[in-house]
């Protein structure tokens, strides 16, 4: 007969009725409250139970359902005995709440997780925190050998560490301390077997079964050497560990570590040190082959144990979801920090924004990974058994299924079974076999046969005109150390890709050339297996690299130089927008986080090297157009200064302290200022300074123990600045510098003062040097000082000049230049300094902006050239036919001087009809302007040694 106090879902059970009839007479009075304890008591023996144990609960859920946490037990000195009962009342009492809110329907399975996770972590607090007073009592405080108080650190791995503890799970945990030293006490002991006993006691403590239970499982098998190992290690000794005998599932395992308690702050600097042996500084497929292992031994493990129905470690599980998770931000989260995340669901989430995953495939796994987890919670919360196996018993099943919803368990089973198939596939497409590469036709056999065996006829097959030349080259390759050294796994994955190389440079149109860059760059990644595994487990990846190879002669030098470029040819923001001006800052600025400069230097090139990579796919798979390219060269230059700058400052402080009210600019000339910036540019500098005069005369001293004044003080800062551009580390250098534009030339100082510069300008700069300041910008350092800089600009090129003068002064300089730096010929074009080229375009708008900027001062403004040809049109400089074509020409001109860059050729081309017409349409714009540069003529003005300033800068 039904209980009509019971709501309609539940159902007339005799386990519930048995259940109620543990409460007083009086508590079920209350239908309300009988109808949700009648619910939990349907999901949960173990709830009711601790429930009937402790009315004073029963009485605080009653009153507000649990939603506040439980107020943590006091553990006093004097009554140690009690400790054990206490936590593990607490803690009954904690997962109590937590069943009654989930159940109830209060909590969602997030919060549900959580909240395990935060009992977990106060029963840890508590207990240590007691042993801790405890030991100091007997044993005194462990002390370094500079007398620094030590504290044992708990790391949670797993879910603990993760924040998605279930409902009765084990806690994965591992104990360390910063530095050796002993206790200071009456009975002293070293710090090893001090954290080693204390960490000894707190597990038992937590684990030991009692009259009242237990508190928390606690396992330690997950520290360096498992069981074998020593139980509390030392922060030097647990780094040693990692860099000698770490091994791929510790990877995974502390990828979620996190310290939960004691000595918290030095956990995470601890863990901080060890990123990278969790998170490798570039794509780390290699990471797919340690799931592999671990995903084999998980299946064996299921089929030995008949686990089908566990519905964490079966197929389709919870552990899959984990495992792909985690595979997926071990492979990217080198790169990428967004990814480091040791929450499975906030990870799922980071990986979509990062388009590691879509946003279906995001969606399905976040559901069914609450789906599972909660499902996991209730087959938990009915006993309080740690299980992730479906029931056997028909009860239990009925009873499960109806607390969560579902019309009887079939009904359950077929959902569950669903979104197991999902996870299950999606599992699968992460660990598939390997995509079928294009087939290599006989160049498979020929490379295994090599260096002894193997017939050169496949290579003529495959396309090589030298076939001879292309197997000399081969065998060569294979007789290396590198080659002769690889491990087993090593070979096979270089097996797999090799033929596929082989073969795609056979059909470039220059085979030899594109196979001798390929084998460089295998030379160079031979000793990094995770490169062999990016290429072989990622076809797009070996695809795009041939492309790349084929079509770049840049490209190719780049990646076999920094073999951390191939991440490149799979990161997902490859495709994507390049960013924005602002963004480039930030990311060359992650450098500055590094203490020693070298590092510091490493860190920013390797960021320059990458983003200009990005650069360069954009601009050869026509992405993007070139300008946009030159531009954001340009940007990126601007970034590094920057940072240079800043490095720069770092060392001068600390070397001789800083000065006073003193301000520092650098200003880029040329390409730079222009932004047009080209792959391989050399940047062309002008350092400035000025600081406040000093009463009674001399110069300003910095206020360090080495102190200097003013003029060295900012020498040696530029001079700092050129050397770091300059210095080669690991990533190569960052740019090659020329600085001879500043006043004077070589002849003048490194650094001029503002003032200096500004007299320069106005009395004795030659024509030419007000030309290349219409391109020049303020680049890095003071702002006020950029303005002021810019003043100056703006007042030297604003100044009325004579128009025949002027005329004759640029035509002049250009015809001069042209004789000496043309290259053109009868079969080609220079791009450059050929008639009707880039600079004959800049020479005329440069001349446009000096002819009427004293009465149009928005041609002040621009300095790239299609800003300027804007400018121009708007001062009335320029018809607007004419400046439409000049675009166009300018667009042209420059595109196919970067795909001659790309490609390491010189600036010159077979002629075309766009660059015909390109250079017709200079050559009208020269001609409108009145300037005539392709007639000889004296030029007196120039003196030799300016005309050499000027053609060496340019």
């Amino acid at each position: 007969m039904n209980d009509p106090a019971l709501p309609p879902a539940i159902p007339d059970d005799p386990a519930i009725t048995r259940a109620l009839a543990r409460f007083a007479p009086e508590v079920l009075a209350d239908p309300g409250l009988r109808a949700k304890l009648a619910r939990v008591a349907l999901a949960s023996d173990f709830a009711i139970a601790v429930l009937a144990r402790q009315p004073e609960l029963l009485a605080r859920l009653a009153a507000g359902d649990g939603a506040d946490p439980l107020p943590p037990p006091r553990l006093e000195a004097d009554s140690r005995a009690d400790w054990p009962a206490l936590l593990r009342r607490h803690r009954a009492a904690g997962s109590a709440r937590l069943a009654w809110r989930d159940v109830l329907g209060l909590d969602d399975v997030d919060a549900t997780l959580a909240g395990s996770t935060a009992l977990a972590e106060q029963c840890l607090q508590v207990a240590l925190a007691a042993l801790e007073h405890d030991f100091a009592a007997r044993h005194g405080v462990v002390r370094d050998r500079d007398g620094n108080p030590q504290r044992l650190v708990v790391f949670g791995l797993g879910k603990l560490g993760g924040g998605e503890l279930n409902f009765s799970s084990d806690i994965d945990l591992v104990y360390a301390y910063a530095n050796d030293g002993e206790s200071d006490g009456p009975r002293p002991l070293a710090a090893e077997a001090y954290f080693a006993r204390l960490g000894q006691q707190l597990a038992k403590l937590l684990d030991e079964v009692t009259a009242d239970g237990f508190c928390h499982r606690v396992d330690l098998r997950l520290r360096p050497f498992g069981n074998a190992g020593r139980v509390a290690l030392s922060f030097a000794a647990m780094e040693q560990y990692f860099q000698r005998e770490g091994r791929d599932w510790e990877r995974y395992a502390w990828q979620k570590a996190r310290p939960v308690a004691g000595d918290i702050a030095a956990g995470e600097s601890f863990l901080e040190t060890l990123r990278p042996f969790v998170y490798r500084r570039y794509l780390d497929f290699g990471a797919l082959d340690g799931l592999r292992a671990m995903k084999a031994a998980l299946a064996a493990e299921v089929a030995r144990k008949d686990l089908a129905d566990d519905i964490k470690r079966g197929p389709g599980g919870i552990r899959e979801i984990e495992f792909l998770a985690q595979a997926l931000q071990l492979i990217h989260g080198g790169r990428d920090a967004t990814l480091r995340s040791r929450s499975l669901m906030r990870a799922l989430h980071a990986l979509c924004e990062a388009n590691h995953l879509s946003v279906e495939t995001r969606d399905m796994l976040v559901a069914a990974y609450r789906h599972l987890r909660r499902l996991e919670n209730r087959l938990q919360m009915l006993r309080d058994a740690q299980t992730h196996a479906l029931p056997e018993d028909p009860s239990d099943r009925a009873r499960v299924a109806t607390a969560l919803g579902h019309a009887d368990w079939p009904a359950l089973r077929t959902q569950l079974d669903g979104v197991r198939v999902q996870v299950a596939d999606e599992f699968a497409a992460l660990l598939a076999p390997r995509r079928r590469k294009p087939d290599a036709g006989g160049l498979a056999a020929y490379w295994q046969a090599l260096p002894d065996g193997g017939d050169a006829a496949a290579l003529a097959d495959a396309g090589y005109a030298d076939p001879a030349a292309a197997d000399t080259a081969l065998r060569d390759f294979v007789r290396t150390p590198g080659v002769r050294d690889l491990s087993d796994g090593a070979r096979a994955r270089l097996d797999r890709v090799v033929p596929v190389l082989v073969q795609a440079a056979g059909s470039a149109i220059d085979s030899q050339l594109v196979l001798r860059r390929l084998l460089a760059l295998l030379h160079n990644i031979l000793r990094r297996a995770s490169y062999l595994a990016l290429l072989d487990e990622q076809p797009a990846a070996l695809s795009r690299l041939v492309n790349s190879v084929v079509r770049s002669a840049f490209l190719a030098e780049r990646v076999a130089t920094l073999p951390l470029l191939l991440d490149e040819l799979l990161d997902a923001r490859v495709a994507g927008p390049l960013p924005e001006r602002d963004a480039f800052a930030p990311q060359c600025a992650q450098a500055l986080a590094h203490d020693d400069t070298e590092t510091a230097l490493m860190v920013l090139n390797e960021t320059r090297q990458a983003l200009s990579f990005r650069i360069a796919l954009a601009t050869l798979d026509g992405r993007q157009h070139a300008r946009d390219s030159a531009r954001q060269l340009a940007w990126l230059a601007d970034a590094v200064l920057g940072v240079v700058l800043q490095l720069a400052l770092r060392e001068m402080r600390r070397a001789h302290g800083d000065i006073a009210g003193a301000r520092f600019g650098i200003v880029g000339y040329g390409s730079l200022g222009g932004e047009e910036l080209g792959f391989g540019s050399d940047l062309d500098l002008v350092f400035l300074y000025d600081a406040p005069p000093v009463d009674g005369g001399g110069d300003l001293q910095s206020d360090g123990a080495r102190a200097l004044d003013a003029p060295r003080w900012f020498a040696r800062l530029a001079q700092k600045i050129v050397s770091l551009l300059g210095t080669v580390t690991a990533a190569g250098r960052l740019y090659d510098i020329d600085v001879r534009l500043r006043p004077d030339g070589g002849k003048g100082l490194l650094v001029s003062t503002l003032s200096s510069y500004d007299d320069y300008q106005h009395h004795r700069a030659w024509t030419w040097e007000h030309q290349a300041l219409v391109r020049a910008r303020f680049v890095a350092g003071d702002a006020a000082l950029g303005d002021a800089w810019r003043a100056i600009r703006d007042d030297t090129l604003g100044r009325p000049r004579g128009g025949a003068a002027l005329r004759e002064d640029v035509d002049a300089m250009r015809r001069r230049m042209r004789a000496e730096l043309d290259r053109s010929d009868a079969a080609g074009f220079d791009l450059k300094q050929g008639e009707g080229g880039l600079v004959d375009l800049e020479f005329l708008l440069q001349y446009l902006v000096l002819r009427d900027a004293a009465q149009s001062p928005l041609l002040l403004v621009p300095r790239d050239t299609p800003g300027l040809v804007d400018a121009c049109i708007a001062a009335g400089a320029l018809d607007e036919d004419i400046a439409a074509a000049l675009h166009e020409a300018h667009g042209v001109l420059l595109a196919a001087g970067l795909d001659c860059t790309l490609d390491r050729r010189r600036r010159w081309v077979v002629e075309n009809d766009a660059v015909a017409a390109a250079r017709a349409a200079v050559r009208a714009g020269v001609r409108s302007a009145g300037l005539v540069f392709d007639e000889r003529r004296a030029t007196p003005r120039e003196e030799t040694s300016e005309m050499r300033r000027l053609r060496d800068a340019r």
